[in-house]
C-alpha cells in the first residue's frame, strides 16, 4: 500500500467488501457489497467521508457482487452527504448495480 493511503476492509462468511481511500476525497468500493457486509461498510464509509474535505467521489467499478442492501447503502451515504452539506458522486457503477437501481427507479442517483 502506498503511503498516505488507508484500507478498511469488512469481511464475512459470505464475502468481503472494502472501502479504500485513494486520497483527496476519492475512494474505491470493492468486493461484495451485500447484506452481511453493509453495516460495517456503512460505518467505515461515514467515518472516512467525515474525515475527508471537499467533494467525495466513490469509484464503484471494483464491486464484484451487490444486492439490494448494497444499493440501500449507497442511498444512505447520499442521504448522509446531503444532510452534512457535502457532495458525493458515484462513478463507474457496475451493470448489476445499475440493474438493481433501475428496478427500484433510483438509477438517476447513481449516474
Amino acid at each position: 500500500m502506498r503511503a498516505g493511503h488507508s484500507r478498511e476492509e469488512v469481511s464475512s462468511a459470505n464475502g468481503a467488501g472494502a472501502l479504500v481511500a485513494d486520497g483527496a476525497g476519492h475512494f474505491r468500493l470493492s468486493g461484495a457489497v451485500i447484506l452481511p457486509t453493509v453495516t460495517l461498510l456503512r460505518a467505515t464509509g461515514l467515518r472516512a467521508f467525515a474525515a475527508s474535505a471537499g467533494d467525495i467521489v466513490v469509484d464503484l467499478s471494483p464491486i464484484s457482487r451487490v444486492d439490494s442492501a448494497g444499493l440501500a447503502l449507497l442511498i444512505d451515504w447520499l442521504a448522509w452527504a446531503r444532510a452534512a452539506g457535502r457532495v458525493l458522486h458515484f462513478v463507474a457503477p457496475p451493470e448489476s448495480l445499475l440493474a438493481l437501481a433501475r428496478l427500484s427507479d433510483v438509477e438517476a442517483l447513481l449516474v
